[in-house]
């Protein structure tokens, strides 16, 4: 890849398909009102598990250049900064925790990696999800994916305590290794349950390979639970974590991280919404919190 010398200040997104991302339109009118001055947003495209020289080449780059301010990193989180973490300065608590980076900024000449999901992911769900949900319901939640998203919301499920938290999380992934990666990640935050059952919440982390093997988890949660897409399944790449045979959790929640793209998960979320009496919830406002915590910390 060739990267052009910033002439300005500028912001970067780093992703998939930036292009068709909703910040290349709003990110100039927040610029405006942020009294930002001329400063661009730039996507950089990568493949989802990219070779780790083009990450080194990404990372190397903003850190280098004058002008480049940081920026947005998502769907590569976990990868850039397995690549690139020692071209890093400083690494915030989170990010030192969950092994991810969704922040770029620069202080004083210093490249700074911050994981800024486990507030924004909180954000998004209290804004749909009424205090005291968890409590009154004794609903469970499921993740469908075991990335760095589903990562950082277990994470601020973990931190919020047993009163605040659902009875249960279920985790699923199609590859063993983030899994146990995730499985290992908590046991720093989430004290095992074999030493007291008021000591964590309890987690079933299951190896999906195929969408038919999420169905049967999804099948057998609570009424009032939450079932979550955290994989880019829908935007990144085509069709959905589930199948249509999955039946959504009666009086229950579905949320999509995605916002854009053929979002199947919430299309078959919504072809159950009246009869299982679903709320569905797609990642528009995962979306702004995300970007506003990011601009708030790069500018």
């Amino acid at each position: 890849m060739n990267y052009k010398k910033a002439d300005r200040p500028t912001f970067y997104f780093i992703g998939v398909t930036t292009a068709k991302s909703s910040i290349m339109r709003v990110f100039p009118q927040w610029a405006k009102h942020l009294n930002l001055g001329d400063c661009p947003i730039k996507g950089i495209d990568c493949k989802q598990h990219d070779d780790p020289d083009v990450y080194r080449q990404v990372v190397s780059f903003i850190k280098n250049d004058e002008l480049s301010l940081g920026g947005l990193v998502t769907t590569h989180k976990i990868d850039l900064l397995r690549a690139c973490r020692d071209l890093f300065d400083r690494l915030g608590p989170d990010a030192q925790l969950l092994g991810e980076v969704s922040c770029i900024s620069k202080r004083n000449g210093k490249l700074y990696g911050h994981a800024k999901d486990p507030i924004t992911s909180g954000l998004a769900l209290e804004a749909f999800v009424p205090p005291g949900y968890w409590r009154e319901s004794g609903a469970q939640i499921c993740l469908l994916g075991a990335g760095g998203s589903s990562l950082a919301l277990t994470t601020y499920l973990m931190k919020k305590g047993l009163d605040e938290s659902p009875s249960k999380i279920f985790v699923t992934n199609r590859s063993r290794p983030r899994i146990e990666q995730m499985r290992t990640i908590h046991e720093q935050i989430n004290p095992p349950r074999l030493i007291s059952p008021k000591s964590g919440i309890e987690v079933e982390y299951i190896h999906c390979p195929a969408p038919a093997d999420n169905d049967q988890v999804v099948n057998r949660l609570k009424p009032g639970s939450i079932v979550v897409n955290a994989t880019g399944l829908g935007k990144d790449a085509p069709g959905s974590p589930i199948t249509d045979a999955a039946v959504f959790p009666e009086n229950g929640m579905a949320w999509d991280f995605n916002y854009r793209g053929e979002l199947v998960f919430l299309q078959q979320a919504n072809a159950q919404k009246q009869k299982r009496n679903l709320h569905v919830e797609d990642g528009w406002t995962y979306f702004i919190h995300g970007w506003t915590r990011v601009i708030a910390e790069v500018s």
